[in-house]
């Protein structure tokens, strides 16, 4: 009898091949070592990679609802509402109704915020280099499209 016709046994070189091709895995491993990178380089400037990205995601002509700012980030709303208080608490961000449906909130990046992107976008652009300069095949361009792709 092998040991795959044993209902409840799994042999090891599956888990191994699992730990060597699982996309999942892989991309989970990547984005929590990327998200430390990041948050290293944007600490001096008292911001979080995320936090960094959704001030980026406000810095339009016209403010975004927040429907539209979930969706970017991949965020649930409350989530997103979570991560927006502690902006508006620090003045770097604040959300108001939107006179075109009071159901829904506009998101604003005040003068504040954009002076915190001003100041961090250096250590992001640094950041970011030194991450692209990492990649051992067909470069970042490649990877921002199979990423985009999968998302």
């Amino acid at each position: 009898m092998t040991a795959m016709s044993k209902p409840n046994e799994l042999p090891f070189e599956t888990t191994l091949h699992v730990r060597d091709h699982c996309m999942c895995l892989h991309v989970q491993r990547a984005a929590r070592a990327l998200a430390r990178r990041f948050d290293e380089a944007l600490k001096p400037h008292g911001l979080t990679n995320q936090q960094f990205s959704l001030l980026m995601s406000l810095n339009r002509p016209a403010p975004p609802r927040m429907k539209e700012v979930a969706l970017l980030l991949a965020l649930d709303r409350t989530t997103l509402t979570a991560n927006l208080k502690v902006l508006e608490r620090r003045g770097l961000a604040r959300s108001d109704p939107d006179p075109g449906d009071r159901r829904s909130r506009l998101l604003i990046l005040t003068d504040d915020g954009r002076r915190m992107l001003v100041a961090a976008l250096p250590a992001w652009k640094r950041t970011e280099s030194d991450i692209e300069a990492l990649l051992v095949r067909g470069g970042p361009d490649d990877l921002r499209a199979n990423l985009k792709a999968l998302s």
